[in-house]
């Protein structure tokens, strides 16, 4: 039995829906962040799905997903840096509950 590469294309369009489902409902800062990695692991899943089935260089779509993990290390990085100087300064990390970026 083989797996063809419209399975992976649904899988990522799951995860990505999952991703957007979360940054949109979530009033938690933490599950903001949660939801942008996986949308992120959504787009490596089809940068490798398409290197496997449809580009003859293998190494392309796997260099292209090591940036996109790297990326993804350093935006959780800083966001979750953000949240904690957010948390300290309002006592709060739900998003609805911060109106400005400046501390009281």
């Amino acid at each position: 039995m083989s797996i063809h590469l419209h399975f992976f294309l649904l899988l990522s369009l799951l995860i990505f829906t999952i991703g957007i489902y979360g940054v949109l409902i979530r009033r938690n800062l933490i599950g903001i962040l949660i939801g942008v990695e996986l949308m992120l692991n959504a787009a490596s899943l089809n940068f490798l799905a398409f290197n496997r089935y449809v580009v003859t260089d293998p190494a392309v779509g796997q260099i292209i997903v090591l940036f996109i993990i790297g990326l993804a290390a350093a935006e959780a990085a800083i966001l979750l840096s953000i949240i904690l100087r957010v948390y300290r300064s309002h006592r709060n990390i739900d998003a609805d509950s911060l109106t400005e970026m400046r501390g009281r």
